[in-house]
Formats: C-alpha cells, sequence, structure tokens
C-alpha cells in the first residue's frame, strides 16, 4: 500500500500541472489559427493586392489573437517561473534534456518576440485598428521601418512553427519510438507505452 502510494506522488511531480498544461494547449490552439491566417490574410493583402473588407478582417483577426497569444504566453511564462516545471524524464540522455530546454526557452521567446514585432510593425505601418478599435502605437509613423520590421515578424513566425515542428516530432518520437514518459508529462491520461 506504502509503495502504491508513494508511486501515485511520484506521478504528480512526473507531469505538469492542469493549469501548465492548460495554458500550453490554448497556446497551441492560438499558433493554429494564427499560422494560416497569417497565410491567408498576406496572400490576400500583400500577393493578390485586394484589399477589401475580408482581407481587413483577417487582419483584424491576426493582430487580435496575436495580442491575445502574447498574453498568454506572459501569463504561462510568469506561471513557469513561479511554479516550475517536472523534472526531467529521467531516461534522457544529457544532451537530449540540453536539446529540450533549449528549444523550450526558444519557443517561449519566439511566441513574445513575434506578436511584439507585429505590434510594432502596425505602429510603424501605422495600421493599428482592429475592429474598430485602435491598439496603442508604440513608434512614431516609419513606412520603411515597418517593411524591415514585418520582415522579422514573418521570420521569426517561420522559425516558431519549424522549433513547434521539431517539438511536435520529438514528443511523438518519444512516444512511438523511445516508449518513454515524455508525451506523458502533458497528455498524463494517454496510455503509457514505458511499462509504468
Amino acid at each position: 500500500m506504502a509503495e502504491a502510494n508513494t508511486r501515485t506522488r511520484l506521478s504528480e511531480f512526473e507531469v505538469y500541472t492542469p493549469a501548465a498544461r492548460g495554458f500550453h494547449w490554448l497556446t497551441l490552439a492560438l499558433v493554429a489559427v494564427q499560422v494560416p491566417l497569417g497565410v491567408a490574410m498576406s496572400y490576400r493583402g500583400n500577393l493578390l493586392n485586394i484589399w477589401d473588407a475580408l482581407t481587413n478582417t483577417l487582419y483584424s483577426w491576426h493582430k487580435l489573437i496575436g495580442l491575445v497569444i502574447l498574453i498568454v504566453v506572459l501569463a504561462r511564462l510568469s506561471y513557469r517561473l513561479s511554479r516550475g516545471a517536472p523534472a526531467d524524464e529521467p531516461t534522457l540522455e544529457p544532451w537530449q534534456k540540453f536539446v529540450s530546454h533549449v528549444t523550450h526557452w526558444a519557443i517561449y521567446g519566439l511566441l513574445i518576440v513575434v506578436p511584439i514585432l507585429g505590434w510594432l510593425g502596425v505602429s510603424y505601418y501605422p495600421a493599428l485598428n482592429v475592429f474598430g478599435f485602435n491598439l496603442p502605437g508604440l513608434v512614431a509613423p516609419d513606412q520603411a521601418a515597418a517593411a524591415k520590421v514585418f520582415f522579422a515578424h514573418m521570420i521569426g513566425a517561420i522559425l516558431l512553427v519549424l522549433l513547434i515542428g521539431m517539438h511536435v516530432a520529438a514528443a511523438l518520437f518519444h512516444y512511438v519510438i523511445r516508449k518513454d514518459g515524455v508525451l506523458n508529462r502533458m497528455l498524463p491520461t494517454l496510455p503509457r507505452r514505458d511499462g509504468r
């Protein structure tokens, strides 16, 4: 009985808290909407040069979701820094732990930097209107600066998507190939493949 209780107590420390998991999946859902939305609005506006109500709506949604992502990620980061995270999966090699930590923190960084670059870009442009309301401008208008910032925003978004893809591929590799408990840290109800 004592051994079972110890196992239960240990498992609580092996998985992310419900709040941390909620932040993770909410962030993923927002990014999963934001990326195709950004591609669609850029295609209509920048490539097809169609500036109609639909394009304006796409841009408004992109700006609004970007702001929500920034707020959610800052809250998530604050929670992570104050509450910590589970210990690393014990079967990981030191280099795997290092790559995992670098990837996680790079994703956090880009989830903050990319929305800020977007906000900075619409401030420089200026295109601060979001569904009839204006975001506060961060800088004085400057079209040349806007083009540079929007380019950096796009590069950051591409890097973010690549890192998220690497993160997902690694999680699936651990679950399907290595059969360890890495993915269960974020999906504790998923059947374990490591026999624990």
